[in-house]
């Protein structure tokens, strides 16, 4: 994953990237089967993504450094612990749901807290995929066709961690992500549970518009940067938009120069102390 840290000052290699507008899936017509909700509210995943290495490979550097960044975020040096957590990125491609997803599972393996997971990225969405989670209701459904909420939520069976998926496909997500409806969803999980954390996996900020509307909702952002592909003037642009006061930091995604001189020592700690 590479190191957590003020990574803007050492985003020094800068590539030129064509920035599009992400494409809208398109409109489903008035037929279209709902997705079912799963059995009980309870899904056994087939198989995680090679991806969620908090769960393929507990063991790795970079599970560990996603234990670092829960640490940072479950206690905080100052102020009060956010709730409710936006993951977003400049473009598409760099890792936000990797991290979205990893970061959910990560708390929800702990010793007290529970996590929800919710996707919110309408126009690609993959946390289902990330896992092991076949096609079935979500947030979609839950907005639109009025579903209960108890009927879209998915217990992974991973630790404490639950997920909301997109569900089925939004022929106009910026303005669904605007809507009172999904302004009233997150007040309803948000006080609906005082002991959760809400992981949110947003779209990129710099190609859509719904990320820019969904961080006046949240608690904080982290907003996560890979490595040589997005210009700076984008990244600068993308946080300013999204207001750079709710960052809690970012996640430098893709660089593993950052953290390979200490590989050796990493290994040697977990060998004579059985880590």
């Amino acid at each position: 994953m590479g190191k957590i840290s003020d990574a803007l000052e050492k985003h020094k290699k800068e590539t030129v990237l064509k920035t599009e507008r992400a494409p809208v899936a398109p409109e489903v017509a008035k037929t279209a089967q709902i997705p079912s909700s799963p059995l009980s509210h309870v899904h056994a995943p087939t198989k995680y993504d090679p991806k969620l290495v908090v769960l393929s490979a507990p063991d790795s550097m970079d599970a560990e450094n996603f234990k670092i960044l829960r640490s940072q975020i479950l206690f905080p040096k100052e102020g009060k612990k956010p709730r409710v957590i936006m993951v977003t990125s400049a473009l598409p491609g760099e890792g936000k749901t990797f991290v979205a997803s990893n970061l959910a599972a990560s708390i929800a393996l702990g010793f007290n807290e529970y996590v929800l997971l919710v996707d919110c990225d309408f126009r690609r969405p993959s946390v289902h995929k990330m896992l092991g989670i076949s096609l079935v209701a979500g947030l979609y459904d839950h907005l639109i066709h009025k579903l209960p909420l108890r009927d879209v939520i998915v217990k992974t069976g991973y630790g404490k961690l639950s997920v909301i998926p997109a569900g089925s496909p939004s022929p106009n997500p910026s303005e669904l992500i605007a809507s009172q409806m999904m302004r009233d969803f997150l007040e309803d999980v948000r006080n609906r549970y005082d002991d959760r954390y809400i992981v949110i996996d947003a779209t990129p900020a710099q190609v859509t518009a719904e990320a820019n509307v969904l961080s006046q909702y949240v608690d904080g952002i982290l907003f996560v940067i890979m490595a040589e592909r997005a210009p700076r003037e984008a990244i600068h642009r993308s946080i300013e938009n999204i207001g750079k006061e709710k960052i809690l930091g970012i996640v430098f995604n893709g660089y593993n120069q950052s953290y390979r001189g200490y590989t050796k020592y990493y290994k040697k700690y977990y060998k004579e102390y059985g880590g």
